[in-house]
């Protein structure tokens, strides 16, 4: 059983050197400990410091390609080394060393096929009340539509099994965290979590300029792959609900003709419900354009897991 831990780090030279002492060197059921840092195109002595403490994997970009691309280009290179258990943390040592043991053990029970460390963000101090507000209906959303029980779905602190890195697909260009776990839940992959404290910041975060802009765009990510997955219960949902908005124009029109006969018969209440039956309409056209397209990614999905999979069992 070999354990990779992956580190992404863009410019992190500073606390590099306390994430990589604080690794654990032993875990129960775990034969082989392996460390992996995929250097985002850092300009600092980022690689100078892995090499300085024996990393084992060094992946180097040679931009700054974003968190989406080191975190793929990690998962590539840790399948090819042998990887049976993914560790995802970072390296600006917001997440203690000291948890990956009990993060990888519902791995090591069969328990789990992902699990994810709960930062506990309503006990953060440096979250505004707004910041924690949001943070709490954020996951909150993810857990309705991926269908899973992990109460802070943003969380990079994760470990992944080899049968779920050769399932996953990162499909998103700003951050894999909210993508992989819909992903898991849609494909029926076993999600778990366990509480953890983090660390004091050391820095601004680079991920986004402002919390807005990462509610924004996380917002846009949860539901792009949601209807990539499940594009039934949204076209399907928005059908039904104009189909009943114009079914009562046309209720509406019908009575008021009924009653008075000569007059305007509320001519208006038919023209709104025609509008709403056309919307409808093409709600339902999507919704069977969407599912055809849904089945074609599953079997594209299926074909891409076996190919993966003869692919980086040949490179070990």
């Amino acid at each position: 059983m070999k354990l990779v831990i992956q580190i992404p780090a863009y410019n992190e030279a500073d606390t590099l050197a306390t994430v990589l002492k604080e690794l654990p060197k032993k875990i129960p059921g775990v034969d082989m400990i392996e460390t992996l840092l995929v250097d985002d195109g850092s300009s600092d002595d980022t690689i100078e410091v892995a090499q300085k403490y024996g990393v084992d994997h060094i992946v180097t970009h040679t931009g700054n390609r974003g968190l989406w691309e080191a975190f793929k280009s990690g998962v590539e290179k840790a399948l090819i080394v042998g990887a049976d258990i993914l560790v995802n943390t970072d390296a600006d040592n917001q997440y203690p060393g000291k948890y990956i043991e009990a993060l990888v053990q519902p791995i090591l029970e069969g328990k789990a096929d992902m699990v994810l460390g709960d930062r506990q963000t309503s006990k953060i101090e440096h979250f505004s009340p707004l910041k924690r507000f949001l943070q709490w209906f954020g996951s909150y959303m993810v857990r309705q539509m991926s269908q899973t029980k992990v109460p802070d779905s943003v969380s990079g602190f994760r470990a992944y099994s080899k049968e779920a890195l050769l399932r996953l697909n990162v499909t998103s260009t700003f951050s894999y965290a909210v993508d992989t776990l819909i992903q898991a839940g849609s494909k029926g992959l076993h999600v778990s979590y366990i509480p953890i404290e983090t660390n004091a910041p050391t820095r601004p975060s680079r991920l986004f300029s402002s919390m807005w802009q990462h509610v924004f765009k996380t917002t846009g990510i949860l539901l792009r792959v949601y209807v990539m997955y499940h594009p039934i219960r949204v076209f399907f949902r928005f059908g039904l609900l104009f189909l009943f908005m114009g079914m009562m124009g046309i209720g509406r029109f019908l009575y008021f003709y009924i009653q008075h006969p000569v007059g305007t018969g509320k001519i208006q209440s038919l023209v709104l419900a025609g509008v709403c039956v056309v919307i409808a309409v093409q709600f339902f056209a999507l919704w069977i354009i969407g599912d055809l397209i849904a089945k074609n990614r599953k079997l594209i999905e299926d074909d891409l897991y076996y190919t993966k999979k003869q692919y980086f069992s040949s490179k070990n």
